[in-house]
């Protein structure tokens, strides 16, 4: 699907209207960010900003509002994601695409899908966004310019990292944590593993 600058500036209207302050100047954050991946990555500078733009589209809805929509997603949702309300608003996300904007760029709505919790097998677009979310420029957690790094070093040793951190954070809170987001770290270890003994 061709991302538009007509279709841009509608989403935009749409995330000013319907967005806080803070939540848009973080959607066109993670934007930029994934922007910016994607030209040291090589993938489309249109699709990555256009993906991060709409990554947290349904964030601010009330979780009724999300549950509803992540409840009827066929977008592979687990039952911990169901259960768990910080979650919802990906696949909730995913899915107001399609029903409101009739959205079917498949690569993108599973970017949106994926950006809280991972998944194997992830596209480069998935994980540019994944990772712009993560290090955007407003994020301040402590260790934000580490991840940064390892954002801009590769996607394999960035998505490695990021989730090392996001698994050991919500196990610090006693969060579950999504089949999904463990197979995706366990694939990447590998990775990781494998291009070291290259080395």
């Amino acid at each position: 699907m061709v991302i538009t600058n007509e279709l841009t500036e509608e989403i935009i209207k749409i995330l000013k209207a319907d967005l806080s302050k803070k939540r848009y100047v973080h959607s066109k954050n993670v934007a930029a960010m994934s922007a910016e991946l994607a030209k040291l990555y090589g993938e489309d500078i249109e699709r990555a900003y256009f993906a991060g733009l709409v990554h947290d589209i349904a964030k601010e809805l009330s979780r009724d509002e999300q549950f509803v929509l992540a409840a009827k997603c066929e977008l592979d949702v687990s039952p911990i994601e169901l259960n768990s309300t910080p979650l919802l608003h990906a696949i909730a996300g995913a899915q107001l695409l399609i029903d409101d904007l009739h959205f079917n760029d498949e690569e993108i709505l599973w970017a949106v899908r994926w950006h809280t919790v991972a998944a194997p097998n992830m596209s480069k677009l998935a994980e540019i966004v994944y990772l712009a979310d993560l290090v955007s420029e407003d994020r301040e957690y402590k260790d934000v310019k580490k991840y940064r790094k390892y954002a801009h070093t590769s996607l394999e040793k960035g998505m490695f990292e990021a989730l090392k951190y996001s698994i050991a954070d919500s196990a610090s809170k006693g969060n579950s944590i999504p089949i999904s987001t463990l197979e995706a770290y366990n694939q990447y270890a590998v990775k990781i593993k494998a291009s070291k003994n290259e080395n």
